[in-house]
């Protein structure tokens, strides 16, 4: 019964990581500003990390299953 909560968090987790980095990812291709009102690099590597750090939760989630 404790495995599908943790089960719904990683995958909460992935998709969210994911779709950031992507999104991220698309927007610095074009050059379009990733954050108003923030530098491009700043912003950047901001959602970047927030990202990355999304998807090692949905890891370590799976790893408590």
């Amino acid at each position: 019964m404790e495995s599908g909560p943790a089960i719904f968090a990683a995958v909460a987790f992935g998709l969210f990581g994911a779709a950031l980095l992507v999104w991220t990812g698309v927007r610095t291709a074009h050059r379009s500003p990733v954050a108003a009102g923030v530098s491009p690099a700043t912003a950047a590597a901001l959602t970047t990390l927030a990202g990355v750090v999304s998807l090692a939760l949905g890891v370590w989630c799976l790893t408590r299953v």
